[in-house]
C-alpha cells in the first residue's frame, strides 16, 4: 500500500467535507487504487480554533505557504478561493511539481492559461472539476471523453442560487427580494449574493467551460454577462401563459469550425443571461438549486449532465474524486493535460440572432399599437406574437419576436423609448431554442 499525503489549503464548508468525506471513503479508495490518501496538514486562518473535526492539532497551521513547501506534500488541494494568494501559493506547489487539486472558479476564469501551461510543463495534474458545477462530472468528460469530439456549443445552468430563486418565483409566486432572502436563509446564497446575481460566478464557469471545451483561451472578462435582479412576477407570469419558464443560462459555443490543416483563429461566442425556455425542454424542469449542462458535438449528439451545483458536500465529492485521480496518476508517473490553448476571437452579442420577449407599458389609446410596430418594421425585427393587457388608462404590450439580430433590437428599444406613447420599457429577454447558430 502506498501512502500519500495530502496539503490542504482551506477548511470551510468545502475543506471540512473533504475531510469527512476522505474518511468514510478511505478504505474504498485504498482497496481500489491501492493508495492510502492522509491529510497532513491543513493551512487556516486560525489553527487554535476547533474545527470538530477528527484530526490532530498538529495538523493545523496558519502559513499555507509552509504547507505548500512541505517536502512531505505530495498533493496540494486548494479550497480557499479568490485571486491571491490562490495563485502564488497553485503555482508554487505546481514548480515543485506536486499535483494541484482546485475549486477556484475565480482564479482558473482569469489565470487558468498561465496555471494549465505551467502544469504541462512540468507533468504534473491541475485538476478543477468542483470549479465549474458542483458535484456534476462535467470537466473531466470534456477534457477526456469527448477530447476528439467536434463540439459546438455548451448550454446549462450552471448556478444554484439564481435557479433556486427563480424557481421559488415561478412555482411560489415569490417577489425576487423575498425568494433572495429564502436563498440567503437556507444557505444557498450569500450575505452579498451579488456575484451570483448579477452573472458573476455563472460568466467565471463559462469562460472555464468554453476554455476546456474548445481548446481556447477564454476568462472571464470575454463573457458577457446579465444577472436576474430586473426579472419580475409579471416576467414569470407572462412566460407562463406563452409556454415558457425564465431560468439563468450560461452558453458557450464556436462561431467556427477549426480545420486542422487551416487552424486560423478561432471564434467562440460566450454568454450568461436570464432566457425564456419553452416548457417541453429538459432545462425547464431544472428546480432550486440543482445544475444542468446540455453538450452538443457534431457526433455524439446531444448529452446532458444533471445534479448538485453546490453545497459543501456535493463539491468536497468532486474534490475528492479529483485527489483520487491525482493521486493514482502521480503513483503511476503520469497526469492530465488541458493541452496548448489556441488564442480566440470573442464574438460580440451584438452579433447573436435569437428571438426576445419584450415588454413595455404604452398609453391605451388609437394608433399607439401602429406607431410601435413601425419601430420594430423600421430596424428589421419582425414580431412573432402580441398581447395587450388593459393597466387603467395605460396598456401592456409584450412581444415574442421572430430571429433578429441583438443589435437591431437594441437599436429598436432605443427608438421605442423616445416614443411619447410609451411610458415604460420592461425587460428583453432572450428565447433560447430560437437561436441562429454562429457561422
Amino acid at each position: 500500500m502506498k501512502r500519500l499525503r495530502v496539503g490542504l489549503l482551506g477548511c470551510g464548508n468545502v475543506g471540512a467535507g473533504l475531510v469527512a468525506l476522505l474518511g468514510e471513503q478511505r478504505a474504498v479508495i485504498a482497496a481500489r487504487t491501492g493508495i492510502e490518501l492522509e491529510i497532513s496538514r491543513i493551512a487556516v486562518r486560525s489553527a487554535s480554533k476547533d474545527r470538530g473535526l477528527p484530526m490532530a492539532p498538529s495538523v493545523f497551521c496558519d502559513s499555507a505557504a509552509d504547507v505548500v513547501t512541505d517536502p512531505e506534500i505530495d498533493v496540494v488541494v486548494e479550497v480557499i478561493g479568490g485571486i491571491e494568494p490562490a495563485r502564488t501559493l497553485l503555482r508554487q506547489a505546481i514548480d515543485a511539481k506536486k499535483p494541484v487539486v482546485t475549486a477556484n472558479k475565480e482564479l482558473l476564469a482569469n489565470h487558468g492559461a498561465e496555471l494549465f501551461g505551467a502544469a504541462d510543463e512540468v507533468g504534473v495534474d491541475l485538476l478543477f472539476e468542483a470549479a465549474v458545477a458542483g458535484a456534476i462530472p462535467l470537466i473531466r468528460p470534456l477534457r477526456e471523453s469527448l477530447a476528439a469530439e467536434p463540439l459546438q456549443r455548451i448550454m446549462g445552468i450552471v448556478n444554484g442560487t439564481t435557479n433556486y430563486i427563480l424557481t421559488q418565483m415561478s412555482e411560489h409566486g415569490a417577489g425576487f427580494d423575498e425568494a433572495l432572502s429564502e436563498a440567503q436563509s437556507l444557505g444557498y446564497a450569500e450575505s452579498d449574493p451579488s456575484a451570483d446575481v448579477e452573472g458573476f460566478d455563472a460568466a467565471a464557469k463559462a469562460a472555464i467551460i468554453a476554455t476546456v471545451a474548445f481548446g481556447v483561451e477564454v476568462v472571464a472578462g470575454d463573457v458577457y454577462h446579465e444577472g436576474i435582479t430586473r426579472i419580475t412576477p409579471h416576467d414569470i407570469e407572462m412566460a407562463r401563459r406563452l409556454g415558457f419558464t425564465v431560468k439563468a443560462v450560461a452558453v458557450a459555443e464556436r462561431a467556427t469550425v477549426i480545420d486542422s490543416d487551416d487552424p486560423g483563429l478561432p471564434e467562440v461566442a460566450v454568454r450568461v443571461h436570464p432566457a425564456m425556455v419553452p416548457l417541453q425542454h429538459p432545462l425547464a424542469g431544472v428546480r432550486d438549486s440543482f445544475n444542468a449542462v446540455f453538450v452538443q458535438g457534431d457526433a455524439v449528439g446531444e448529452l446532458m449532465f444533471y445534479g448538485r451545483g453546490a453545497g459543501g458536500r456535493p463539491t468536497a465529492g468532486a474534490v475528492l474524486g479529483d485527489l483520487v485521480d491525482a493521486a493514482v496518476n502521480l503513483s503511476s508517473g503520469a497526469s492530465g493535460r488541458i493541452g496548448r490553448l489556441a488564442p480566440a476571437r470573442i464574438r460580440s452579442i451584438d452579433d447573436l440572432r435569437t428571438a426576445y420577449y419584450l415588454s413595455l407599458e404604452v398609453a391605451d389609446k388609437p394608433g399607439v399599437l401602429a406607431s410601435v410596430a413601425a419601430v420594430f418594421g423600421r430596424h428589421g425585427v419582425s414580431i412573432r406574437s402580441m398581447q395587450q393587457h388593459g393597466l387603467g388608462d395605460d396598456a401592456r404590450l409584450v412581444f415574442i419576436t421572430h430571429q433578429c439580430r441583438e443589435r437591431d433590437l437594441r437599436a429598436t428599444q432605443r427608438d421605442l423609448s423616445g416614443l411619447r406613447e410609451v411610458h415604460e420599457l420592461g425587460n428583453v429577454i432572450r428565447v433560447i431554442g430560437e437561436e441562429s447558430r454562429p457561422r
